[in-house]
């Protein structure tokens, strides 16, 4: 899959600010399409014009808040990373289990209702829609992390290890927000130290 280019921001203002605080907290907790501008601006407490005089649409809106949530996971997930892996101990197994570690945390505090990106994509499949470029932006992101780090594992088989790292970590966000069984994002850190053990013994 090639890059997807990245949509236009918006520059935010007091008032655009307020929208987006007020449509992230009710996209995420109601669902994109279940979500009105009307309602967004009541809880903005801002009129239907401003929100409009701001974004332009409610797609504008969307983008915002899907593109707003993967720059606070990726922010989230580097800094877990410093603060958790020293010099001494960041072996490229370590960094791997420090990724499903790093979801596992954010999950418990930003993502009760699982990854807004796979709730987002159930809503809007089309690839014309401004937000799909942000949702696939952010998966083809989170294979090339893991398909990196498998290459200072496996260097021969990085791409097909990299791609069941992130099988595991995504079927594992799902299974969160669907809270299928406990703890899943552990769960899959378990399958993922078993596999790569045996990656390495077989090296």
């Amino acid at each position: 899959m090639g890059t997807v280019e990245q949509p236009q921001r918006v520059t935010m203002t007091r008032a655009a600010r307020r929208v987006l605080e007020a449509a992230e907290r009710l996209f995420y907790e109601r669902g994109i399409h279940a979500v009105g501008v009307d309602l967004i601006a009541a809880e903005a407490g801002v009129t239907k014009k401003t929100l409009y005089d701001r974004f332009g649409s409610k797609e504008r809106i969307v983008v915002e808040y899907l593109a707003g949530r993967d720059e606070r996971w990726r922010a989230f997930l580097a800094r877990y990373l410093d603060d958790h892996l020293d010099a001494a101990h960041a072996t490229p197994r370590a960094r791997v289990l420090a990724v499903f570690d790093a979801s596992r945390a954010w999950s418990a505090s930003f993502g009760a209702k699982g990854c807004s990106m796979v709730n987002a994509h159930a809503e809007i499949s089309d690839p014309s829609h401004p937000a799909f470029p942000v949702i696939a932006g952010q998966k083809e992101w989170m294979l090339a992390l893991f398909t990196g780090l498998a290459r200072d594992i496996a260097p021969d088989d990085a791409e097909r290890l990299g791609r069941t790292l992130m099988l595991l970590h995504e079927g594992a966000l799902v299974a969160h927000g669907l809270n299928v069984f406990p703890d899943p994002v552990a769960h899959a850190r378990d399958e993922a130290a078993a596999l790569l053990d045996a990656v390495t013994a077989g090296a």
